[in-house]
């Protein structure tokens, strides 16, 4: 007998979290970290949102209330998703809960039994990976294509699916690629699962940037196609696009109103109800004309932040980088770097303990060194990343620090010197 279950070994984590601890290190030994590591909007709440907070902790709003959520916010919820996706959703699908991450394992331990399978998008955000095992599931990772703008062909995902399929997640736009995809790509997907899968499979179709989309695209959801919308889960927050990643407030529109209601139940035992002070502000997020104004003002400046550093960071030697149609993130791959510094080879002669990846040796490296946080493919997805090496970049940070963190990015791909320094030393085995 040992004193920790096993299970808690089969769970991953966010390194987008755990590379705090080196930036605090690197912060108190060498002075200001470049941080492009977390996708947080560097935006503040909007104003009248922030009032309704205030307001409702003055009226003491601040008691037990529905686990499934507030009706007024479940109310305006569907209202929005019904507008948008062309569906006709009632209050009783909608399940509030702390985040959008919640839903996500969630589901997972829904609706899978030991065995079945999970498929999701690699490189995708990374608590679609780190569950499924936790649970007893098979991991199904859909390694995206660089060649296909961070898309997949629909075979792919057909010959993905097999009779132990049970979820499916998608996410559009993409965390960490930007990647959107259009309506006939998703008609696409949908005619795949249509001919491939069961009634009893559920598509968990993650569109929590689907306000940050830019040059004049829309954003589509797979929920629209009538023949799929009945085996589709919805799920949004208010973190990225309200700029409010502090609130917690995330949400899921169930295919079943019974589906709910196990939801329902699950955030009974896990967390009794989300505070109703922040609903109440995630309702009015929701209905004010305000937010319209404040959204667009953030996703415009994203675009033009966007449009500058990639303009940047493809002038850099050995960097190729896709333009991101949506999110707030680029992700160029590395390859060549990874050559012409030779981490490939240098990758190969660390210990186990010592190895990660050779795009997690440039991450550690470029903080430790150049003192700019990034995060590696394999934050992204580990199983079958072997051989991808790209970087995450996030553009949520103002200019002149975005423009300070490209220039130390150049500056770390031909530092040769400080990279064996690094490998040396490597002081990022402190927190391992």
């Amino acid at each position: 007998m040992t004193l920790i279950a096993e299970r808690n070994s089969r769970i991953f984590s966010e390194n987008a979290f755990k590379i705090a601890p080196h930036i605090f290190r690197v912060e108190q030994q060498k002075g200001e970290i470049i941080k492009l590591n977390l996708g947080e909007p560097d935006f503040a709440l909007p104003l009248h949102i922030k009032n309704e907070i205030k307001r409702q902790l003055d009226l003491d709003n601040t008691k037990y209330c529905d686990p499934k959520g507030l009706l007024s916010l479940r109310e305006a919820i569907s209202t929005q998703i019904n507008h948008t996706r062309g569906l006709q959703k009632t209050p009783e699908h909608v399940v509030v809960f702390p985040g959008g991450k919640p839903p996500i394992g969630l589901a997972q331990q829904v609706y899978c039994d030991p065995g079945d399978e999970v498929i999701y998008p690699s490189p995708g955000f990374p608590i679609y990976e780190s569950f499924i095992r936790y649970v007893g599931a098979v991991p199904v990772p859909l390694h995206l294509k660089e060649t296909a703008n961070f898309t997949f062909p629909p075979e792919e995902l057909a010959e993905k699916i097999t009779p132990k399929t049970k979820l499916i997640y998608f996410n559009f736009p993409s965390n960490p690629t930007g990647a959107v995809a259009s309506a006939k790509q998703l008609e696409d997907y949908a005619n795949v699962i249509l001919k491939n899968c069961s009634k009893d499979i559920r598509i968990y179709s993650d569109e929590i940037y689907e306000n940050i989309i830019f040059d004049g695209k829309k954003h589509h959801s797979i929920s629209s196609i009538n023949e799929i919308r009945d085996r589709t889960i919805i799920a949004s927050g208010f973190s990225k696009t309200f700029a409010w990643t502090g609130g917690r407030i995330g949400y899921a529109v169930f295919p079943t109103v019974e589906e709910a209601e196990i939801f329902k139940n699950i955030n009974i035992n896990y967390f009794s109800c989300v505070p109703p002070y922040n609903q109440e502000a995630a309702r009015e997020a929701l209905e004010n004309p305000l937010s319209k104004t404040a959204v667009q003002t953030m996703v415009d400046t994203f675009e033009l932040r966007r449009n500058l550093i990639w303009d940047q960071i493809k002038k850099i030697p050995g960097i190729n980088c896709l333009k991101p149609g949506g999110a707030f993130y680029l992700f160029p791959n590395i390859s060549e770097i990874c050559e012409n510094l030779d981490l490939i080879n240098k990758h190969k002669s660390l210990s186990p303990r010592e190895q990660g990846s050779p795009a997690k040796l440039f991450q550690m490296f470029s903080l430790y060194e150049h003192q700019v946080a990034v995060l590696g493919r394999d934050s992204f997805g580990k199983i079958g990343a072997d051989g991808k090496h790209f970087i995450r970049i996030s553009i949520a940070a103002e200019q002149s620090v975005l423009e300070e963190g490209i220039r130390r990015i150049k500056s770390a791909v031909k530092d040769v010197s400080g990279l064996d320094r690094f490998l040396k030393k490597r002081p990022d085995m402190i927190f391992f």
